[in-house]
Parts: C-alpha cells; sequence; structure tokens
C-alpha cells in the first residue's frame, strides 16, 4: 500500500491502493482491474465495525435492489488466513447474502489492524450509517486500542477534536438513554444537554420525558436550565417586634380573647422597604364573633 499522507481524512479513497478506485462493480461474468469477485461465505465481519444495529427495514429493501441490480459499490477486504476480513461494506454483505447472492466484488487490501479499524469507521462516517453511540463506541476503540488522543482520533476521521469529546461523553450516560439515542429517540444534541446534569437519575428522567413527548433540543435545553438554576436566596430581613415579645403578646391576647391568636409581626427588608404584620383572631361561630367584637368594643348594628 502506498504510504499515508496526513491520516485517513481524505476520506476512502485516500486508503485504498494506488491506481485501484472504488469504482461500479462489473456486471457478473465481466472483470475489472483491481476487482474481485469473492464467496459471501469466505467473508468473515470486521472485528472492528463501529456499527451494532442494521435496520430491518433499510436492508430488506436494499436486499431487493441488489436482486434486481446486484452489488453496485464493491466491498473493502483484507486478508486474513484462508479467507477475507470484511473492512467496509458489511450492510452490503448482508443484504447480498439475503437476495441471495453467491458471491460479491471486492476490493482487497493490505491493512494492518488499525488501517481496518479506520477504514470501518471512516466509511461508516461518510455515509452517515452510525448512530452517535457506535461512534462514541468506535473513537473509544481507537483511543483503547491504539492509544491515540482525541487530536490523533480527530485526524483519522475528519471531524473537529471538540466533536470527538462531546461524543465520548456519550459513553458516560446511563444504558436507557443509549437506548433511546441509538434507536433515534433522542439526537446528539439531546446527549449533550444530558451529559452537563451531574446526577444520574436527573438525566434519565430528562431522557425519557424528552423522548415520550418529542421535545426539540431547545425546549430541553429550557428544561435543563430550570433544573440548574439555584433557589432564590430569601430577602435579608429583619422583625420589627422580637421574637420572645411576639410570643408573650399571643399569649395575653388568647386570654383576653378566649380563642387562638396569632402574632404576625411586621419586617423590615435590607433595602428599607417595609413588610406588613398582622394579628389573627380565631372564631368559630357567629356567636364568638359577635363575643370578640364586643370584647373590642365595636357594635354591629
Amino acid at each position: 500500500m502506498a504510504a499515508r499522507s496526513g491520516g485517513l481524512g481524505r476520506g476512502l479513497g485516500a486508503l485504498i491502493r494506488d491506481g485501484v478506485d472504488p469504482v461500479p462493480a462489473p456486471v457478473q461474468g465481466e472483470e475489472t482491474p483491481g476487482i474481485r469477485r469473492i464467496a459471501v461465505g469466505a467473508i468473515t465481519p470486521c472485528a472492528f465495525q463501529p456499527r451494532r444495529t442494521f435496520e430491518k427495514g433499510a436492508l430488506a429493501e436494499l436486499a431487493a435492489s441488489i436482486s434486481q441490480r446486484g452489488v453496485l459499490q464493491p466491498l473493502l477486504v483484507r486478508a486474513m488466513g484462508d479467507g477475507y476480513e470484511l473492512m467496509a461494506g458489511e450492510r452490503r454483505l448482508r443484504a447480498a447474502i439475503q437476495a441471495g447472492l453467491a458471491d460479491v466484488p471486492v476490493i482487497v487490501m493490505e491493512a494492518a489492524d488499525e488501517e481496518a479499524l479506520e477504514v470501518a469507521l471512516v466509511e461508516n462516517l461518510q455515509r452517515e450509517d452510525l448512530n452517535i453511540v457506535e461512534i462514541a463506541d468506535g473513537y473509544q476503540l481507537l483511543l483503547d486500542r491504539f492509544s491515540l488522543t482525541h487530536e490523533q482520533v480527530a485526524e483519522r476521521v475528519s471531524c473537529s477534536r471538540s466533536a470527538v469529546t462531546n461524543a465520548l461523553r456519550i459513553r458516560d450516560l446511563p444504558e436507557p438513554i443509549k437506548v433511546l439515542l441509538a434507536d433515534g429517540s433522542l439526537s446528539a444534541g439531546h446527549a449533550k444537554l444530558l451529559t452537563g446534569l451531574p446526577i444520574p437519575e436527573e438525566q434519565v428522567q430528562l431522557a425519557e420525558h424528552a423522548a415520550k413527548n418529542a421535545l426539540s433540543v431547545r425546549a430541553l435545553d429550557d428544561l435543563v436550565k430550570k433544573l440548574q438554576r439555584p433557589p432564590r436566596k430569601p430577602r435579608a430581613m429583619r422583625q420589627d417586634i422580637p421574637t420572645d415579645h411576639i410570643g408573650h403578646l399571643s399569649d395575653r391576647l388568647h386570654s383576653h380573647f378566649g380563642t387562638s391568636v396569632r402574632v404576625l409581626p411586621s419586617r423590615t427588608y435590607a433595602n428599607g422597604k417595609k413588610g406588613k404584620g398582622c394579628i389573627q383572631i380565631d372564631f368559630f361561630s357567629n356567636e364568638e364573633l359577635d363575643r370578640i367584637l364586643d370584647l373590642i368594643g365595636l357594635e354591629i348594628d
């Protein structure tokens, strides 16, 4: 294979040996330089395939198309023992098997493990076939297996370092949220907001609410901000009447009126404003009200 220049950021064409382009597959029976036909049973899935889910309906549609037109885009494989390991094109391989094809067109590449993982990841990213959880797992695999930095991973897959870092944070989310992300109920934008919450239970609760009510990212952002908003501090103030005086006054009023009396003192706030006070006298009948009014010295005509 020709020496690489600047990693894999230039796309699949930069990964394929010089002089071989990913051209459409030939009609069966014809030959095209650089493309071979290999039995589907001789091809094993890539150990580093980042994609974990294959939507059945889309796969059935692709299988129907392959039944009519064949596999138009060659698969990428590398020799492994007596057979071949798939590097890119697992969905096409699965659809071809479902369509009953005995063999498929391939381009055989020479690739080490790191290159095989990179090809699988880049190919899927370019086709937008991966969900955000699979992308994050693929990035983590590059980090762990090949000791790359976030910056190096970003160079390999042609994205920004912050995009890699944000995707990797998704792996720390609780499993129920990952399920919602994988099935498309939530987006990467939702996930980014949820990673900002420190309590897993709150993350799951908000995620399930957002998925159930089909909340937009902006709507979820509003909820997160409300949750993170600090409680309002009570305004500084002082009572105009000391607490022990209030208790003494309440007792004397209770004795005078023969019923429960509550005294709420006025208050003075830090800005100088006054808060009202009040006296509350309880009564439980019209007769008791008349008695209290008589004690006050009020006559009702």
